[in-house]
């Protein structure tokens, strides 16, 4: 006759069931929790910071009327298959004019001025991710430009400089040579 035994879990001496369910998954919710702001590298708070900073600027100073922050899009896969997703810091209206808004926070400007971090990949990214923008919310035909603000944050005075119309997409556009008749 045979007997049955029930299944029995992996048992560890001196280890209650439910606190060897808590052993096994708190690593996991450790590795999976959210960072909390103390947590945030030094860096990312001057982002948020330079952000906050140029949003105000240009609502208050400059007039804008802001749409969205931190838009972020799915861009598809790179050459080696990662994804490729691209965000734009602010879109605003200036006007009649829908402006997609790059941010670039720096400590000092002493080596490089900060609008040079947009460079051309930088651009072609902001470029497509604000196309999207536009079909998305079927704002296609709306005039735009993409502009930077640049901000020097200092213990009482913030130095905030904004780029009107910074670079223009048609760089990025196929030319006639390359598309086909029909």
């Amino acid at each position: 006759m045979d007997i049955m035994h029930p299944i029995r879990s992996r048992s560890w001496p001196g280890v209650s069931g439910h606190s060897l369910d808590k052993l096994m998954i708190n690593p996991f919710k450790t590795v999976l929790r959210r960072r909390s702001d103390k947590d945030k590298p030094a860096h990312l708070e001057l982002g948020e910071r330079g952000e906050r900073l140029a949003l105000d600027y240009l609502r208050d100073y400059e007039g804008y009327r802001i749409v969205c922050t931190n838009f972020r899009v799915p861009l598809g896969r790179g050459q080696r298959g990662q994804k490729l997703t691209a965000e734009i810091d602010a879109i605003a209206y200036d006007g009649r004019i829908l402006a997609f808004v790059e941010v670039k926070t720096r400590t000092s400007d002493d080596l490089v001025a900060p609008e040079r971090a947009v460079g051309l990949q930088k651009q072609r990214q902001i470029a497509r991710a604000a196309r999207r923008y536009r079909q998305v919310m079927r704002v296609s035909k709306e005039p735009y430009r993409y502009d930077v603000v640049t901000v020097l944050p200092g213990a009482k005075n913030h130095e905030i400089e904004l780029l009107r119309g910074y670079f223009d997409d048609r760089v990025f556009q196929r030319s006639r040579y390359f598309r086909t008749e029909g």
